[in-house]
């Protein structure tokens, strides 16, 4: 078995974190990176390190991340030693990083995961974890564009967990390409 890397993106309250989770928990073959974030362990959601400021600049600067990037005020890093393995890896990522993905790692499969407006509305308000304003910006952020010549595959996560990982393992299927 060969290793397959795969870059889930999408807006805030798309269900990203939820549908890697269960497509982990589905198949043995597949795996997500645990992302390093400057945000404290205990802002819930996914399952990430949180770090400091500085530990993460000292990481970056050891060659510690395969990649790395900015958004809502943050620093995510992808550990270089989640690449290793066998399967399927996925990464969340952000739509800003992903022409340096692309070009970092031939092959890239880029599956956005995405939902109606009032679904992320919805579920931004429900998860907690961000200021009114905070969640405004991230609806803001919603229509972001994908990089030019990046074509995804597109998952629509607008119903219940079950549909939505029925959508993602389709999507991740290689005959698709």
């Amino acid at each position: 078995m060969s290793r397959r890397l795969v870059a889930v993106v999408g807006p805030s309250g798309a269900g990203k974190d939820t549908l890697m989770a269960l497509a982990c928990a589905a198949r043995p073959d597949i795996r997500a990176a645990r992302r390093v974030v400057t945000r404290p362990a205990e802002a819930g959601g996914e399952d990430f390190e949180g770090v400091s400021e500085a530990e993460f600049a000292a990481r970056r600067q050891a060659g510690a991340f395969a990649l790395h990037w900015r958004a809502h005020g943050l620093g995510y890093g992808i550990p270089a030693e989640a690449l290793a393995g066998q399967g399927t890896l996925l990464i969340n990522a952000s739509r800003a990083v992903l022409a340096e993905a692309q070009e970092r790692f031939p092959g890239l499969t880029v599956l956005l995961v995405t939902a109606p407006p009032e679904v992320l509305a919805q579920r931004l308000a429900g998860r907690g974890r961000e200021s009114g304003a905070d969640q405004a910006a991230r609806l803001a952020r919603a229509g972001f564009p994908l990089p030019p010549g990046i074509v995804p595959r597109v998952v629509v996560n607008d119903g219940t967990p079950e549909q939505g990982l029925a959508r993602f393992l389709a999507a991740l299927q290689p005959e698709r390409v």
